[in-house]
């Protein structure tokens, strides 16, 4: 039903869903656990956003003193130009103010900026923030939106599913940190797995299951949402602890890696790991492991090889057209086989999709990262820890 709810949102575009302030309480407190002034002095933008009535901003100003932040700037974007037309009104921030105007609030984006104690009672609370309407809609791909993302040390929010691509492209192209929210399924996009291969992005702190707002105030709970960061955290740098090949045959709590052993793949040069926590200690060559291990990759135990995705490469071999055979027993003539990694079995299961090539037969996994392990990187960093 989780990933049922993500997909709906972006074929609709409609992916208006505000963060739980705890959400992003528990993250931001982790970085501040591995680097306390990681915040001191930055201007944070939080664009595609809802200043009124967003967590991130309220957050942020919350503990603008405790981050040591220097600015914080929050933009909107207009309610006549967004998807979902929901019924509008006004805050009483927006209406009680001199600025607030009728003709403006549906159809300008507003920006909303705390760069210290503007009323002169010693605190830093929402009474604090300037704000004004922007001259276009608030799109974050505006020249006004992008001047200030070029302002910005940081950029932080939970962006438009639909837009996700295009927005950490925006975000790359001026070499800006950044905290942002995501699908999971995003680090198999050719847009996004590349920077996580060659260390320019990973996964922030918690992953999962995280329940969202709707703008009619009800709750969305979703799954398979991460954050995707530039900024350091402890979490990444914690090595997993493995068996060896033996002991996992032997007392690996799956059962399939305890009766099947590690298969290997038909079409590339791995291993199938299906499960991060039986990865085998004492394997040298490439296994291919679940996306969700890159919840737990330490960088300096792992080299990421590669991806099973077709625009990757990597293939060791391409197959013929195939039939599929759906478990009720339909058959299709497709080319299927060669979108992913393949393994080949002696007869056809039961209750599964399965690949029929001539009289051979095969199975279809999941997309999986290729990686191996860092003998001496790891023997060094072990070694100063």
């Amino acid at each position: 039903m989780a990933n049922t709810n993500l997909n709906q949102a972006k074929r609709a575009k409609n992916d208006e869903f505000y963060t739980q302030y705890a959400d992003i309480e528990k993250e931001i407190f982790a970085y501040l656990d591995y680097d306390p002034n990681v915040f001191r002095g930055k201007t944070i933008l939080l664009p595609c956003d809802d200043p009124e009535w967003s967590n991130f901003t309220r957050f942020f100003v919350a503990n603008f003193r405790r981050l040591g932040l220097k600015k914080l700037i929050s933009t909107s974007f207009a309610v006549d130009s967004k998807t979902y037309k929901g019924k509008y009104q006004p805050s009483l921030f927006e209406m009680n103010d001199a600025k607030f105007d009728p003709q403006k609030t549906t159809r300008k984006g507003k920006v909303f900026i705390l760069d210290g104690d503007k009323t002169g009672d010693c605190k830093i609370n929402i009474d604090d923030l300037d704000w004004q309407y922007l001259n276009g809609n608030g799109d974050f791909r505006s020249a006004e939106v992008t001047a200030l993302r070029d302002e910005a040390n940081i950029i932080i929010t939970n962006p438009p599913f639909s837009l996700f691509r295009e927005f950490l492209a925006w975000i790359m192209e001026a070499n800006k940190q950044f905290l942002i929210i995501g699908n999971m399924n995003a680090l198999t996009y050719k847009e996004v797995f590349p920077r996580i291969k060659e260390n320019k992005i990973w996964l922030g702190v918690s992953s999962g299951t995280k329940i969202f707002i709707k703008p009619d105030k009800t709750e969305q709970k979703m799954g398979n949402t991460c954050w995707y960061t530039n900024l350091e955290h402890g979490r990444r740098h914690q090595p997993l602890s493995l068996m060896t090949i033996a002991d996992n045959l032997r007392y690996s709590r799956h059962k399939e890696i305890r009766e099947q052993g590690y298969q290997r793949y038909d079409n590339y040069d791995a291993i199938d790991v299906p499960f991060t926590d039986a990865i085998p200690s004492d394997y040298d060559g490439v296994m291919g492991v679940p996306v969700s291990f890159l919840d737990r990759y330490c960088p300096e135990q792992f080299e990421i090889v590669g991806i099973t995705k077709t625009w990757f490469g990597g293939v060791t071999k391409i197959y013929p057209k195939q039939i599929q055979v759906s478990p009720n027993g339909q058959k299709n003539n497709v080319t299927k086989l060669n979108d992913g990694v393949a393994i080949k079995i002696a007869v056809p299961p039961r209750g599964q999709t399965y690949y029929m090539v001539g009289n051979e037969y095969y199975i279809q996994l999941y997309a999986r990262i290729l990686i191996r392990h860092r003998r001496d990187t790891q023997n060094n960093y072990n070694a100063t820890n």
